[in-house]
């Protein structure tokens, strides 16, 4: 079941630092106020509705086009064993030994007893000293 578990969450993490290092752009083409097109991977296509720029016309272009950009992180931070100080060394190291026993698999032999009934009874002690429940 650890084993599991150690499985997933290094592949998880390993999807995280994956994804936290993409770029990549998303364009949107408006006509009008209406979200017409939307690529992930290129341009996107137009409506067909784009005025010409040599065209002498009095109208706006009713169509823009957007571009997001999405940066990823370019270098990864790396952090050396020295700067580690002391008192993060003393941590990590209980650490490690206070999560060991969850991680190993530990096998529990089961001792067989027998069930042996209670001695009998020489005096009646309730009797003797006069202690009643009442």
């Amino acid at each position: 079941m650890n084993n599991i578990f150690l499985k997933i969450s290094a592949i998880i993490l390993s999807v995280l630092v994956l994804f936290s290092t993409f770029s990549f752009n998303v364009d949107k083409h408006y006509c009008g106020d209406f979200l017409v097109d939307i690529s992930f991977t290129g341009e996107t296509e137009g409506c067909g509705m784009q005025m010409d720029a040599k065209a002498p016309t009095k109208k706006k272009n009713c169509c823009k086009d957007e571009t997001h950009q999405f940066e990823g992180q370019d270098e990864l931070q790396l952090t050396s064993f020295e700067e580690i100080t002391f008192e993060n060394q003393q941590l990590l190291i209980a650490f490690a030994f206070s999560y060991q026993d969850l991680l190993l698999d530990k096998k529990t032999e089961k001792s067989f007893q027998r069930v042996y009934p209670p001695p009998e009874i020489q005096q009646n002690y309730q009797v003797i000293y006069q202690s009643f429940l009442i």
